[in-house]
């Protein structure tokens, strides 16, 4: 399900710290993280997730790239999507071209196979997001886009979207509606609890399962742990 040739971009990415660092204290709070949403899943299948934020900057491009990492790494055939139409960045971080991806597909250009690419972790793909559209929301909301998600959670045991914060746009609602749950990722010291409880309630309005919610920025994490 790969695009044979792609063309690498220079530019630094989230730090893939699951993969690069697989024994440092915060990869393990990554498979901690995967082993909650495990047993979330125990009394009813969660297979599509999405993780937001309420705001830019709290880590949820980060969270979701390693979240994706350490359920592939369990051996779960995994999807990871650049649901954030507005500022993708995950092709970034696995050397990816975004020439083609979500846009491409929704708008009939190309078709999944030629959209998904290998990544050079085993058992993990990832869709970017494509050309950025003019009208990200429409896109999201659209009949097409429900049927994407639908035939994607028949292809792979987990997909996981990475989507805008909630208080920027309300893309993150449009997703939250369509996927088995949701994690919410806040910054330690940055995040506002105000602004953070009117995320949750978007979500809840949205009527999202909230699976939990992700700190980041907490003590020994800060010198290596940044959002996007």
């Amino acid at each position: 399900m790969s695009r044979k040739s792609r063309v690498r971009e220079k530019k630094s990415g989230i730090p893939l710290v699951a993969y690069n660092y697989p024994r440092e204290v915060i990869s393990e709070q990554y498979r901690l993280i995967r082993t909650n949403i495990l047993f979330a899943s125990v009394d009813e299948e969660v297979k599509s997730i999405m993780i937001t934020s309420s705001e830019p900057g709290d880590g949820k491009s980060t969270t979701a790239a390693n979240l994706a990492i350490v359920l592939a790494q369990q051996g779960k055939k995994v999807l990871l999507v650049d649901a954030d139409l507005r500022k993708p960045s995950i092709h970034y971080s696995f050397q990816l071209s975004n020439m083609f991806g979500l846009t491409s597909i929704l708008t009939k250009d190309i078709d999944i196979d030629g959209a998904v690419s290998n990544s050079y972790i085993g058992n993990l793909q990832i869709l970017n997001s494509g050309p950025i559209p003019p009208n990200p929301s429409e896109l999201l909301n659209s009949k097409a886009m429900e049927n994407l998600m639908k035939e994607l959670n028949t292809l792979y045991d987990y997909v996981i979207y990475d989507t805008p914060p909630l208080l920027v746009v309300a893309d993150p609602q449009i997703i939250a509606n369509k996927c088995d749950g949701t994690v919410l990722v806040i910054a330690s010291g940055k995040t506002q609890k105000d602004r953070a409880l009117k995320a949750k309630e978007l979500l809840v309005k949205a009527k999202s399962k909230i699976l939990g919610v992700v700190v980041n920025g907490v003590e020994s994490m800060k010198d290596e742990y940044y959002g996007r």
